[in-house]
C-alpha cells in the first residue's frame, strides 16, 4: 500500500496584490501546516485554483513544493485536466519535478464514456513511475466513477488509489488506498480502515484532524465538534472561505481569481464567528496565545455542531 500520508492539505495557492502566486506565502503556509498535522500537501488541486493557472505557473508551484517541502511531509501533484495530452505533459513534468504522487481529477465537461475514461487513466498513469490517485468527483465533473469502474481502473497500473467525494459511493476498493474526498467523511473513511484523507480543514484545525487519526476512541466526538468548521469552509464556493479564515489568522493568503470571488461581508462574518467559537479568534481580532492547546480545544468541544447564522 503507498505511503503518502493520512492527512494530506489541498493546499491553497496563495496570490500576491497583482494576483501572482506569491511564492513566500506559499512557502511560509506549507511549513505551518507541516506543523500542524498535516502528513503532506496536494498541490495545484481544486482548492490550489489549478484551473486558472498557466501550465508554467502550476509546474513553478510544483516545483517550489518540492524543493521547500518540510522534512518527512509529501508532495502529490495535480495534474488532472479534460485533455489528456495536457494530463500526460503535466504528469511528465511533475514526476521529473520530484513529485511524490500524482492526483488525476476525472475529465470534465468532456463526460467520456467508461471506455474513453480507462484510455484516459492508462495514459495519464503510464507518464509516471510514482503512485496516481484518481479523483472522483461527479459534483465538478458531471462524470461518476461507480465502484465496478474503479474495481476496473485499479488494475491499470500505477493507479493506486482514490480520492473518492461522492459520499454515497464511499467504500473501500480492492487495489486502492481510499482517501476522503470532503472533511466530512474523513472520520468514515478512517473508521472503514481508509488511507486518510485529501482535506481543506486541515489548513483550519489540522491539529484536531491529527487527533481524529491518533484518538480512535474519541475520533466521533472530534468530528461532530467539527462539523461547523466543515460547513462554514464550504457554505460558497471553495477556497473562497478558507483563504478568508486563512487571512484573518495572519496567514497571506490573498485573493482569489476570477470566476471567483473574495468572501462577502455576510460570509466573511460567518467565517469570523467560526474561528471564534474554536478559540482561534478572539472576539478583538487578535489570535489566542502560542500553545494555548487546551483551551482551543475546549472551545471547540463546546462549538455548536451546525453553521450558525452570521451576526447582522
Amino acid at each position: 500500500m503507498i505511503e503518502l500520508g493520512t492527512i494530506l492539505t489541498a493546499i491553497v495557492t496563495p496570490f500576491d496584490s497583482a494576483g501572482r502566486v506569491n511564492e513566500e506565502s506559499f512557502v511560509a503556509l506549507m511549513n505551518h501546516l507541516a506543523a500542524n498535522g498535516s502528513d503532506g500537501f496536494v498541490v495545484a488541486g481544486t482548492t490550489g485554483e489549478a484551473s486558472t493557472m498557466t501550465a508554467e505557473e502550476q509546474l513553478g508551484l510544483i516545483e517550489l513544493a518540492v524543493s521547500e517541502r518540510p522534512a518527512g511531509k509529501t508532495i502529490i501533484a495535480g495534474t488532472g485536466t479534460n485533455d489528456t495530452r495536457h494530463s500526460i505533459h503535466l504528469t511528465e513534468l511533475a514526476t521529473d519535478a520530484g513529485a511524490d504522487g500524482i492526483l488525476v481529477v476525472t475529465p470534465y465537461y468532456n463526460k467520456p464514456s467508461r471506455l474513453g475514461l480507462r484510455r484516459h487513466y492508462e495514459a495519464v498513469a503510464g507518464a509516471s513511475d510514482k503512485p496516481t490517485l484518481l479523483y472522483n468527483i461527479p459534483g465538478r465533473t458531471a462524470t461518476n466513477m461507480p465502484a465496478d469502474l474503479l474495481e476496473e481502473l485499479a488494475q491499470i497500473d500505477g493507479i493506486e488509489g482514490v480520492k473518492q467525494a461522492n459520499a454515497e459511493e464511499l467504500r473501500l476498493i480492492d487495489g486502492l488506498a481510499l482517501y476522503a474526498g470532503d472533511d466530512g467523511t474523513f472520520a468514515r473513511t478512517l473508521d472503514m480502515g481508509g488511507a486518510g484523507g485529501i482535506l481543506v480543514a486541515s489548513h483550519i484545525v489540522g491539529n484536531e484532524m491529527r487527533r481524529m487519526v491518533d484518538e480512535p476512541d474519541r475520533r466521533a466526538e472530534i468530528d461532530a465538534s467539527l462539523r461547523d468548521v466543515y460547513e462554514t469552509l464550504f457554505m460558497t464556493s471553495s477556497p473562497t472561505a478558507t483563504k478568508a479564515a486563512l487571512n484573518l489568522l495572519g496567514h497571506d493568503a490573498g485573493g482569489l481569481r476570477l470566476p471567483l470571488v473574495e468572501a462577502t461581508e455576510q460570509e466573511l462574518a460567518a467565517v469570523r464567528a467560526m474561528l471564534e467559537r474554536h478559540g482561534l479568534l478572539l472576539r478583538d481580532g487578535s489570535h489566542p496565545a502560542p500553545g494555548d492547546e487546551a483551551r482551543r480545544q475546549s472551545a471547540g468541544r463546546a462549538a455548536a455542531p451546525s453553521l450558525q447564522a452570521p451576526r447582522a
